[in-house]
């Protein structure tokens, strides 16, 4: 499935290709819900209480989650760490696996000439732990997680920014593409003047939710994406 009418004039000139990972190149399967519902019982929350906030806020960074839902900070920091100890537990189990051609397509678009950068809500370490049992170490020349663009995760722009700046990859923020599967993967493109802010129907959010966030294209999957893009 492809939504791309009036920006695919601008869609050769990408040079920075920034790609989320669960629900986008990573299949989440639930595992960010059941992880939430075993963080929120550690604390002593009910899990049904702030699920909805939790599908809603998909692609934002977890801690900014647990402060919202919480709002102490030393119980935020808490259910954060009992999150990420669950999310590693699940990937230890064998429960992750990547998204039907998402590798293929991070190596097509790469040999287009491209530079793909992979970006997280998560902290580094389960984000290392994605990558270690995918074997993904050596797919693509950076990732990023929010800690390191200085802390704040989407909607801010400010992975896509610190991959700008980081690779060197584009000359101009019109050069970049962003694709996720949340509304708050689109706003974190719209925010850094992207190219192309492209939604993918493999996670999260519907069409309609991705569009209303600013989308610029709607792709049925990330492997979609290097015919997009030429």
């Amino acid at each position: 499935m492809v939504d791309a009418p009036e920006n695919t004039r601008n869609s050769q000139d990408i040079r920075l290709v920034v790609l989320d990972m669960a629900g986008t190149t990573v299949a989440d399967g639930g595992l960010v819900e059941r992880a939430f519902a075993a963080a929120a019982r550690h604390v002593g929350a009910d899990p049904e209480a702030g699920l909805d906030h939790v599908r809603a806020t998909m692609g934002e960074s977890k801690i900014s989650v647990f402060r919202h839902l919480f709002g102490e900070e030393t119980k935020a920091q808490e259910a954060n760490k009992a999150f990420e100890a669950a999310y590693a537990d699940l990937v230890d189990a064998g429960e992750v696996a990547a998204l039907p051609g998402a590798h293929e397509a991070v190596e097509e678009l790469r040999a287009q000439g491209r530079t793909v950068v992979l970006t997280t809500g998560f902290a580094r370490p389960t984000m290392d732990a994605i990558l270690a049992a995918l074997g993904w170490q050596d797919l693509v020349p950076l990732t990023l997680c929010p800690a390191d663009a200085g802390g704040r995760g989407r909607p801010y722009p400010d992975m896509v920014l610190t991959a700008f700046l980081r690779t060197a990859a584009a000359q101009d923020v019109r050069q970049i593409a962003v694709v996720g599967d949340t509304s708050y993967d689109m706003l974190s493109g719209v925010r850094a003047a992207a190219g192309v802010v492209a939604g993918v129907l493999t996670g999260a959010h519907g069409a309609d939710a991705l569009r209303a966030a600013g989308a610029t294209h709607v792709l049925g999957s990330v492997a979609e994406l290097p015919g997009v893009l030429t």
